[in-house]
């Protein structure tokens, strides 16, 4: 759904062939994404066929579809494009809502609001140069909204990227999904700022920042990332209810073993873990912990992330 759409052409980029556009604005768009529990997606643009699970297409099928694509791509092919280029697009206080029912029941819901996004420098067909973008908004969840920030580059060819990436004061029970397998602590009321440089390239992935939890309520059952809620309810009121977090997160995105999810998480209780004076490294993804008082406890605990990872191997073998 939009609202209005301007397009500002230079007409005169047709006596050269090509279709240049000035500036492109869409006012007030409405975009609606959901992910199944299989992992599939569908949205604004694409929709991927959902599948029932533990079915999958026969031979012949798959043969058919590999054969219809092959035929589409000679068609567009042997047809002639007229190269595009787009100066800048604009999008003026759009709406985006993400329901995502694969972390389980209930599902994530993400709703962005007031988003004002600009892009420079778009080619079509896509090439590899640097496209500039600036995105900010609000994230809502709870009494109060917090704030999204974006801006760098990003290559719409090969997808590789360097950007900035700033959260202020978003609620932390938006994302209770993605950590609530991790967490038998009950989490009160909370908000997340994090700062982070985000670096893709050939699909590898570059992400050091540092997330601050703020006014972080809890009950003291349970733990969070490892750690005994207790020992951390403890420090939290000896810090202010605030704490500062340094991770790093690296990997190929295009490597099975890998999970983004699951590996901001892990750097995150690592970081968490320093911060309250528990002797942990990584290596690899072996965790090691040295002596200290009172530590060996929470040792054991955060060791419990290596048997996750060769669970996750084994099921995947």
């Amino acid at each position: 759904m939009i609202e209005e759409m301007r397009v500002y052409p230079a007409l005169s980029s047709f006596l050269k062939g090509t279709l240049r556009i000035r500036e492109w604005i869409v006012f007030q768009p409405f975009f609606f994404f959901y992910r199944y529990r299989e992992g599939h997606f569908i949205g604004p643009w694409a929709t991927t066929e959902k599948r029932e699970k533990g079915k999958e297409i026969s031979e012949d099928q798959e043969r058919k579809e590999k054969g219809r694509e092959i035929a589409d791509d000679r068609e567009r092919k042997g047809k002639e494009s007229l190269p595009i280029k787009i100066d800048r697009f604009r999008i003026r206080k759009g709406s985006v809502d993400f329901e995502d029912r694969k972390m389980g029941e209930p599902p994530a819901q993400i709703q962005l609001r007031e988003l004002d996004l600009e892009l420079k420098n778009i080619q079509y067909p896509f090439i590899s140069s640097h496209s500039f973008i600036t995105l900010k908004g609000e994230m809502n969840g709870g009494k109060k909204e917090g704030s999204i920030y974006t801006e760098g580059w990003v290559d719409l060819k090969s997808m590789d990227m360097e950007t900035s990436f700033k959260v202020q004061e978003v609620n932390i029970k938006i994302f209770e999904p993605y950590y609530r397998k991790r967490f038998s602590a009950e989490i009160e009321t909370g908000h997340i700022n994090m700062e982070a440089k985000i670096g893709v390239k050939k699909r590898m992935i570059d992400a050091p920042g540092q997330l601050e939890l703020v006014d972080l309520q809890m009950k003291e059952g349970g733990t969070l990332l490892w750690i005994p809620a207790k020992i951390l309810v403890s420090f939290l009121k000896k810090k202010g209810n605030r704490i500062q977090i340094q991770f790093h997160v690296k990997g190929n995105m295009d490597d099975p073993q890998f999970s983004l999810q699951e590996t901001f998480l892990t750097r995150v209780a690592v970081s968490l873990a320093g911060t309250l004076g528990i002797p942990i490294k990584v290596v690899g993804e072996t965790m090691i912990g040295g002596t200290g008082k009172g530590a060996e406890g929470l040792i054991e605990g955060l060791k419990s992330i290596e048997k996750l990872f060769k669970r996750k191997k084994e099921e995947k073998r």
